[in-house]
């Protein structure tokens, strides 16, 4: 079946291709993905999938179902894109990738005894739509996800890191920088301070541990005490529960720009935290096989884990579930994510290659779970413990 499976990519790689580029072309923030996720529902309804759509309360979030087998397999595509550099993470790849390992796998899905999911994920890069897919349900039923990422070279076992997105807005009180300064309580000097308390703790942080931000407010003119200034910020950290030390000791630099001005200080969740990556160990052994029977070659084993790839709401399904994400090469020029290089690399025919390749292991990925028994019971079993769970 895996020969099968690569001849359904390939009949189907003018439309796979087609579909990167037309994504690409067209670059849509998180929650705004219309026509990007629309593009993606048309291939697949032409291939016969039951589409749902605005799943989980979210307009481009959607669902492609094709067949009725017991064991179900989500494959999932992302297609949001960043401000400015568009698609410089390559999530047109991602999305012409899933929908060509499920248009290679419906013709087998009766045969494999599995049914295939598509599942349009929005806002991955801000949002977590994962996330809110996981609470509202969407992945109850799945015994596996998979979903591969473009980048620089292959890693089979990619680690990312666990991530909070934050919003940090102090209020002071405005006034005449010259004629009435005593007045004025300043909140960009909070942001100041806290940057700098920042600064300094960087340098007591644990191995993983990260912490970048932006100044998204910081008044409104020279001679205007600042009233009111903002601070957006990513902590991360290699596992939750590092992070979650880190989150304290963060916090405790806000505090101190607001003690330190008289200004008052409030913290709001961007986005919902995003978990690190656990990915399944038979799941990414055969996606590892199978992408060396191909002729790529991943990064070695002991070589993975110096270098997260950034953070990811897969991270929070391979926390639920058995999952991969395996990272695709393409040919960058020495671009990497989110560089507007690496947004020009991902419709090259390096990339286009990525696509069909990627479509290819997770296909053959897929049908290696179905046919291996060990590894079918495997993911049954531990489908229907979660089940009895909830």
């Amino acid at each position: 079946m895996i020969d099968e499976t690569d001849a359904g990519v390939q009949s189907a790689a003018g439309d796979l291709t087609a579909l990167s580029h037309s994504i690409h072309s067209e670059p849509e923030l998180a929650f705004e993905e219309y026509r990007s996720a629309a593009k993606v529902i048309d291939l697949l309804r032409a291939h016969d999938f039951e589409i749902e759509t605005g799943v989980a309360d979210m307009p481009t979030a959607f669902v492609a179902e094709f067949g009725s087998g017991e064991l179900t397999v989500g494959i999932c595509a992302e297609y949001d894109a960043l401000p400015e550099i568009g698609h410089a993470c390559g999530h047109n790849i991602i999305a012409a990738s899933a929908a060509g390992a499920a248009i290679a796998l419906a013709p087998l899905a009766e045969r494999l005894g599995v049914t295939i999911r598509v599942l349009g994920t929005p806002a991955e890069e801000s949002g977590g739509g994962k996330v809110r897919m996981l609470e509202r349900g969407v992945f109850d039923g799945i015994a596996a996800a998979v979903m591969v990422h473009p980048g620089p070279f292959d890693i089979v076992d990619a680690t990312s890191l666990a991530l909070s997105d934050i919003a940090v807005s102090f209020t002071g009180r405005a006034a005449h920088a010259s004629a009435a300064p005593e007045w004025g309580i300043n909140a960009g000097d909070a942001v100041t301070i806290s940057q700098v308390a920042i600064g300094l703790l960087r340098q007591h942080l644990s191995p993983g541990q990260q912490l970048h931000g932006i100044v998204s407010e910081g008044g409104l003119a020279p001679n205007i005490v600042p009233g009111h200034a903002e601070l957006l910020y990513y902590l991360r950290a290699r596992t939750s529960e590092s992070l979650e030390a880190l989150t304290t000791k963060t916090y405790a630099c806000f505090e101190a720009g607001a003690i330190a001005t008289g200004c008052t200080y409030d913290v709001r969740t961007i986005s919902p935290t995003y978990s690190e990556l656990t990915p399944d160990p038979w799941l990414s052994a055969t996606y590892r096989r199978e992408a060396v029977s191909i002729g790529r070659a991943p990064l070695a084993p002991e070589l993975e884990g110096f270098r997260p790839l950034g953070s990811t709401d897969m991270g929070n399904v391979t926390k639920v579930l058995p999952g991969i994400h395996p990272i695709i090469g393409l040919d960058s020029g020495g671009a990497v994510t989110h560089q507007p290089e690496f947004a020009a690399a991902c419709v090259t025919a390096s990339a286009d290659a990525a696509v069909l390749d990627g479509a290819r292991l997770l296909a053959r990925t897929v049908v290696s779970a179905a046919l291996d028994t060990e590894a079918r019971d495997r993911l049954l079993g531990d489908l229907e413990i979660r089940t009895a769970a909830r």
